[in-house]
């Protein structure tokens, strides 16, 4: 399969020297990640059979393999590590031992369908110009093989496990470019908490200066409404682009006034129309006709195809287009179902809200008008444009320029009146040109701790782009980028651990309910009472441990941290 031109690494043209705090940055960024998620996180740190060469122009320094192991299995430090250790405190080698000698519990199977498909090559090829082999080439495919070789041995998926069977006596680490990955995770890591502190600030200041309200004389949008609901498996099917599809309806019963308001949902990548079902009903106990679609091409049967070997890609590149169109598909679904029915319509399909989970999240902003900078794209899939393994999500954003471009032109729908995004993934996609003309009422979901979709570079830097009115940042403190295991757990698939998930998944769905139900009353049923709990006091008063929260309207601009 060969890695598409717009995608391969350009020549960098500028260096960087060392950064102080490497320590630091292990414990913080990569022992997290690694614990969480990514294969290329066991490559990073690690390419050697015998020993480590770290090469800087004409600088070069060797690590034996054996000191490495030595000081893994046993915490001592020979002569030949010590001087890479001597400024780390106690926790931070404690921190590196452990990121040596932690399991990834991934199957080797698994590994192999996911490194054989684009999206793996992608991250492979970007890989290998900083892991090369003795001779000075791309790691690429020796990368790819000691790692399914490591995951295939007893030991299991672990840093010295892959070196050990790394095809090479030497591999060479290319200096330049890996400080270059060292120093964007630092700038990502201090921006991101320039960031957090300014958002908390102005979330302080807009609850001080709202209108007093007594919550607990109103509403409390925690519980589930007074109406019962009725759900039923819509089964699609789009002639126009030969795509069958499926979506849960979910209808309120009860003493309501038809039509009723509608709002759809997209899952993320790898999820299906479950996930969701618990935000859908408690949106259909409130009076909304709620549509949870799955996406064929991005959804969990695409994962386990990938698996079985009966998929080639993770997602498929026609899912940027197909996505949005699902949706508009869907209402025109229920359109027909409205004439075909005597009487009164039973959708309002002049008020509909989509809500839409990291790639949905993506679909919602399309639907609303927001479109593809090809330019920004095709730059930001280069290394100096972005493609460094700080953001997670980029590579999959980068398959958008497999199709044609002419078809992203016609993604609108102009009756989706406001849109609720979780941790979209946008950045490389929509630009601040992109995002402006969106009019729309929109609310962001950002988690300060998302190793897929980073806050700063995925929600936050895009919510100041919005130029509109009406707009919500939501920051979860501690949240990351998926609600609940499983919503990724089937059979054979990468086994995810419950820190992805964040410290306590339950109260960050419980957050999404209260949030979507105030937004989505509020701005698709129209119902003005509901703007109180559109505020940063209200957030205060619901936020609670291990996972704060806070709301903005509005981010006063901060150089440092909005620099592109």
């Amino acid at each position: 399969m060969k890695v598409p031109s717009w995608l391969r690494i350009s020549p960098s043209h500028s260096e960087s020297g060392p950064h102080s705090g490497l320590g630091r940055l292990i414990r913080r960024t990569i022992s997290p990640l690694f614990s969480s998620l990514s294969i290329l996180l066991l490559t990073l740190p690690s390419p050697a059979a015998e020993r480590i060469s770290f090469t800087y122009g004409l600088f070069e320094r060797l690590i034996p393999i054996a000191s490495l192991e030595t000081f893994a299995r046993e915490g001592r430090i020979d002569e030949e590590l010590a001087p890479y250790l001597e400024n780390s405190s106690s926790e931070e080698i404690e921190a590196m031992r452990a990121i040596l000698l932690s399991q990834a519990e991934l199957s080797h199977v698994t590994l192999s369908q996911f490194l054989y498909s684009s999206l793996g090559e992608v991250l492979l090829q970007y890989t290998g110009e900083l892991i090369q082999t003795d001779s000075r080439l791309s790691g690429f495919s020796a990368l790819r093989s000691s790692i399914v070789l490591a995951a295939a041995d007893e030991e299991g998926l672990t840093i010295l496990n892959v070196l050990h069977h790394f095809p090479t006596r030497t591999v060479r680490v290319n200096g330049v470019r890996a400080l270059q990955v060292v120093g964007a995770f630092t700038q990502l890591l201090h921006q991101t908490e320039q960031m957090v502190a300014l958002i908390e600030e102005q979330s302080s200041r807009e609850a001080a200066t709202a209108p007093p309200v007594d919550f607990t004389q109103l509403p409390d949008l925690r519980q589930p409404g007074s109406l019962r609901w009725q759900a039923e498996t819509l089964r699609l099917y789009d002639t126009s682009r030969d795509r069958r599809f499926e979506a849960d309806l979910y209808s309120p019963q009860g003493q309501i006034d038809a039509p009723v308001p509608v709002v759809v949902i997209s899952h993320g990548l790898g999820s299906d129309r479950v996930s969701f079902s618990d935000l859908a009903k408690h949106l259909a106990s409130h009076g909304f006709a709620v549509a949870v679609l799955e996406h064929p091409g991005s959804d969990i049967d695409q994962m386990q195809s990938l698996i079985k070997g009966m998929a080639d890609e993770v997602v498929e590149p026609r899912e940027f287009i197909d996505r949005p169109q699902d949706v508009s598909f869907l209402l025109d679904e229920l359109h027909h179902r409205n004439t075909n029915t005597a009487g009164q319509d039973l959708f309002d399909l002049q008020r509909v809200g989509v809500v839409g989970h990291s790639l949905g999240g993506y679909a919602a902003l399309a639907l609303v008008g927001a479109e593809f900078d090809f330019e920004r794209l095709e730059y930001a899939c280069t290394f100096e444009g972005g493609l460094n393994l700080v953001n997670f999500s980029l590579p999959m954003q980068c398959m958008a320029l497999e199709e044609e471009r002419a078809a992203y032109a016609y993604l609108r729908d102009d009756r989706v009146k406001a849109i609720f995004t979780m941790n979209p993934t946008i950045s490389g996609m929509f630009g601040p040109n992109a995002l402006a003309p969106i009019q729309v009422p929109v609310m962001m979901i950002a988690g300060s701790h998302d190793p897929v979709a980073p806050a700063l570079l995925e929600q936050i830097r895009p919510f100041t782009w919005l130029q509109g009115i009406d707009k919500y940042l939501i920051l979860i403190h501690g949240g990351t980028h998926i609600y609940s295991v499983a919503e990724t757990s089937f059979e054979g698939a990468l086994s995810l651990p419950p820190e992805l998930a964040g410290p306590d998944p339950a109260l960050a769905r419980e957050y999404l309910k209260v949030s979507s139900l105030a937004f989505m009353q509020t701005y698709v049923a129209n119902q003005e009472e509901y703007r109180p709990f559109l505020n940063a006091s209200y957030t205060q008063s619901i936020s609670q441990p291990p996972l704060r929260l806070d709301l903005v309207s509005t981010l006063p601009s901060s150089e440092n941290a909005l620099v592109e």
